[in-house]
């Protein structure tokens, strides 16, 4: 099967949408099996992994009707001939053509990428970019959610496109388990239902430049205190206090989200082997913190 094949099947997914109608659930269940992937994971997936991580994906990126039909994708990507289930004869099937989920359950049923594109995908990185970058703009605003879905399936793009790491899928949920799901900044923990909205993992030496998925290295913050951390407008004592540049000002905003933590010190996560690294404190101060800090 040539390069254009493949994007041209990844490209036209036979997606159930119809008057405007999202369908999330075969774009998500892909750039989770192509993170998987390329981490070296097998090429077969159980269902009962894709049934969690899917089922969360759903939820946070989906809509709200969709969270619960893990099932569909997993079976029909078959039909797209992108995706195989060799177990298939296992499963009792219903009068549309559906598997019973408990059957996928039951019988520990495994699913992926077929073996040709499997092989492909993980010999030509520029192809495996180009179907992410095709599944996660057809479906997905990019100014908003694509970074945070990439972050969870644990995949990292260069500014080129061109992948650059595989991160841990796990680290978001370790670092925001360790800060008692809550900024530790401001203490931001907003919920939309059940999820998390606008909490992030922020690696403290960044992870391209060496810097561990490790619950030392990280820290939770706000989407807005993230993006103040990594642009160098406050950075971290050895003592973890915040320390705010003199180089960053301004008026509306500036005193109530940036200033008035100055001088305090960071909310630290739960246990003590968790807080952060002198190491990667001192990294950021030298490499990202931009200016000087205020006096204190």
């Amino acid at each position: 099967m040539d390069r254009e094949t493949i994007v041209r099947k990844f490209g036209t997914l036979n997606l159930a949408s119809m008057d405007g109608a999202r369908a999330a659930h075969k774009p998500l269940l892909v750039v989770h099996a192509i993170g998987e992937l390329m981490r070296g994971k097998v090429r077969l997936l159980p269902f009962s992994q894709i049934d969690k991580v899917l089922g969360e994906l759903l939820s946070e990126f989906g809509t709200w009707r969709s969270r619960h039909g893990t099932h569909y994708p997993f079976w029909r990507l078959q039909n797209d001939g992108v995706w195989e289930v060799p177990d298939s004869d296992k499963v009792r099937l219903t009068a549309s053509g559906d598997p019973f989920k408990g059957d996928l359950i039951k019988y520990n049923v495994h699913g992926g990428f077929t073996e040709e594109i499997a092989h492909t995908l993980k010999s030509d990185p520029g192809l495996t970019t180009e179907i992410i970058r095709i599944i996660l703009d057809g479906h997905f605003p990019r100014e908003t959610l694509q970074e945070d879905i990439l972050q969870r399936v644990g995949i990292e793009l260069k500014s080129t496109g061109m992948i650059r790491h595989m991160r841990d899928p796990n680290f978001r949920p370790r670092i925001l388990k360790a800060y008692e799901y809550q900024c530790a900044v401001c203490g931001f923990n907003v919920r939309l239902g059940q999820k998390l909205v606008a909490l992030e993992a922020a690696h403290i030496k960044w992870h391209h430049y060496g810097g561990p998925d490790s619950e030392t290295n990280g820290v939770a913050l706000c989407s807005l205190h993230h993006k103040l951390f990594d642009l160098g407008a406050f950075t971290l004592s050895p003592n973890l206090e915040i320390l705010v540049s003199d180089d960053a000002y301004g008026t509306s905003g500036f005193q109530e989200w940036l200033n008035r933590f100055h001088g305090k010190e960071l909310k630290g996560p739960q246990r003590k082997p968790y807080r952060p690294n002198e190491d990667f404190t001192r990294w950021h101060f030298k490499e990202v913190f931009k200016g000087d800090y205020r006096e204190l």
